[in-house]
């Protein structure tokens, strides 16, 4: 079996900002949340049996603490916030797994679930759904695989290299470097992609790296100035790489028999009208029957 784990926060943010408005008959914003489950059925009819969606239930986690700086929600449009718990509400009436994450996050939820996932023998092949570079990290060969699903590009581990120039392993090390502002960290100035691909693909950790760059055994630009910031800010390296490095213990299903759709609940044509589109009952009714 193939287990997807789908990035619900993303999903949201996607269609929040791909579909025109749509309110529902009580005057409520319901265009991104219709369309995100809309998506997940769609999914299901493409063949994919067990499914999980990780939610950012509290848009803070753990790590605001660590770093004031990090993402904390207050620049989401009133009208994309207001549908997080909607569509929590509607995956779930729909018949799919919700991981809603508190004190960590969605990114959290996904690398404990690819985790749980792949050290199960009967589980072929686990597809995180996601664009979002952070999760590469978590790709293990051909069995943990990055999924862009809008764009339909598949990343093993070796597509990782080819993107980001180091492995699964060191993407925290080159975010830390490298930054990450979706996030809210800055990472060190100066180190750009390349250079950081370079010099993690030599030393592979940040404290590694030489503090003195006419000891750098790779050809880098201004590596004294480098060198120099870098040893300067070293523990805000580290801190940074701590925020970037995902969870692969939170809070998910205990075993992937838990993540198989196998249909709505009685509860998804109510909730179905509240997104008005009772066309979203039809078609979980339609796949349903399918199973039989």
């Amino acid at each position: 079996m193939n287990v997807h784990l789908v990035d619900g926060t993303y999903e949201l943010f996607r269609h929040f900002y791909a579909m025109p408005s749509a309110k529902n008959a009580g005057g409520h914003e319901v265009a991104a949340a219709r369309g995100v489950v809309g998506s997940m059925l769609r999914l299901v009819e493409s063949g994919a049996t067990h499914i999980a969606v990780a939610t950012d239930h509290v848009i803070e986690s753990f790590r605001n603490k660590l770093w004031p700086g990090y993402k904390d929600g207050s620049t989401i449009d009133p009208a994309l916030l207001s549908q997080f718990p909607l569509v929590e509400e509607a995956l779930e009436a729909a018949g799919f797994v919700v991981w809603r994450m508190v004190e960590y996050e969605a990114d959290d939820g996904m690398a404990s679930g690819a985790t749980m996932a792949s050290d199960d023998e009967r589980v072929d092949q686990v597809l995180i759904c996601t664009p979002d570079k952070d999760l590469a990290q978590c790709v293990v060969g051909d069995r943990v695989v990055q999924f862009d699903r809008r764009q339909r590009i598949l990343r093993n581990e070796t597509g990782v290299i080819d993107k980001f120039g180091v492995g699964p392993g060191a993407i925290p090390d080159w975010l830390a470097l490298v930054g990450d502002t979706a996030d809210g960290f800055p990472g060190i100035k100066g180190f750009g992609a390349k250079t950081s691909a370079a010099l993690l693909s030599c030393y592979a950790r940040i404290e590694n790296i030489p503090p003195e760059g006419k000891d750098w055994v790779v050809s880098v630009r201004s590596s004294e100035r480098l060198a120099i910031r870098l040893s300067e800010q070293i523990e805000d390296a580290i801190l940074f790489r701590q925020l970037a490095t995902l969870v692969t213990d939170a809070p998910v299903s205990m075993n992937v028999d838990e993540l198989e759709w196998k249909g709505a609940h009685t509860s998804f044509p109510l909730v179905a009208q509240v997104l008005d589109s009772v066309d979203l009952a039809h078609q979980a009714d339609r796949l349903a029957e399918a199973l039989v």
